[in-house]
């Protein structure tokens, strides 16, 4: 007697059975073989919350195949058992159905894999009966060199909508550094290590504001040159670190001798302006180069005594 036992589900044809025949048996039996090795797809029942895919014994079935496409129309999560729940396969899975949902691929009491709307994954079942699971292929995988994403839109997705940290690690020999996303701050963050959160240099939260961590860490704007570098709301700064750092309090001087092109900063009722000294003298201010030596040479309203 015929048995299906195998994992393909062929037809095991026993000694002494089908004589005269068993080319018959066995012509399908290449087929089958050929089919494992193709594309295959089954719709699920319209709003399905459950749905069983079981390979047929020794007769063609999409589940065979390596490929399967499940289509259908969902208004919730379905779950798919994939029967009997003693093979042991690898399947890459497409959930093309519509509605949105997700579908998990199961096959006993163990764990299962979910494949959310319009996602592919590879899986393999375990086989081990009532307690069988299924399980995600290449959620550990190591690529090798080179990893290229193509298309139009080429798009890399990190995560799946969950309350979790997510990053990409740059493992160095020396340092690693990492690009991840804060959850529970909602903040893009760039920092050393390899864990979000490790030493922070620069986070980026929800509303697009960039904050650099507090500490030793500097800024260093190398093709700042009056030419190229920073710019505040599209204009170029021009200034030096050094003339900023004259604003900010440094209280080193410098000998220079006044002249009617030299330029004085004033704030003009909010706005900072930059004026020449003829302005100064020709508007409200006196400027002389000749001080009083008493009482009687002194001048009454604004004046600069330049000596």
């Amino acid at each position: 007697m015929a048995t299906y036992v195998n994992d393909l589900r062929l037809k095991e044809i026993s000694t002494g059975d089908e004589s005269g025949t068993w080319g018959t048996s066995t012509n399908t039996n290449l087929e089958l073989i050929a089919e494992a090795l193709g594309y295959g797809t089954e719709a699920i029942t319209t709003n399905a919350d459950t749905h069983t895919s079981t390979i047929a014994d020794g007769a063609t079935d999409p589940v065979r195949s390596m490929y399967v496409k499940y289509t259908g129309t969902l208004d919730s999560t379905c779950t798919i058992t994939i029967a009997p729940n003693t093979l042991s396969k690898v399947w890459i899975i497409e959930n093309a159905t519509s509605g949105s949902q997700d579908i998990a691929i199961s096959q006993g009491s163990g764990a299962n894999v979910t494949i959310p709307n319009s996602a592919v994954k590879v899986i393999y079942s375990d086989g081990a009966g009532s307690g069988a699971a299924v399980v995600d292929a290449l959620i550990d995988l190591d690529v090798g060199n080179t990893l290229k994403i193509s298309g139009t839109t080429p798009t890399l997705t990190i995560g799946d909508a969950g309350a979790e940290d997510t990053k990409i690690v740059f493992d160095g020999n020396a340092q690693d550094f990492y690009i991840g996303l804060d959850d529970s701050a909602d903040d893009l963050v760039i920092g050393k290590g390899s864990a979000v959160g490790t030493t922070p240099a620069l986070s980026i939260d929800e509303n697009m504001n960039a904050t650099f961590a507090d500490g030793t860490s500097d800024v260093d704007i190398a093709s700042h040159d009056g030419s190229n570098g920073l710019k505040l709301g599209g204009t170029l700064v021009t200034s030096t670190a050094a003339e900023i750092n004259i604003v900010d309090g440094n209280t080193s001087a410098s000998s220079v001798t006044l002249a009617d092109a030299d330029r004085v900063v004033i704030n003009d009722a909010g706005v900072m302006k930059q004026i020449a000294m003829t302005t100064l003298d020709a508007d409200r201010f006196t400027i002389t180069t000749t001080a009083p030596t008493d009482g009687t040479g002194k001048r009454t309203g604004h004046v600069f005594y330049v000596v």
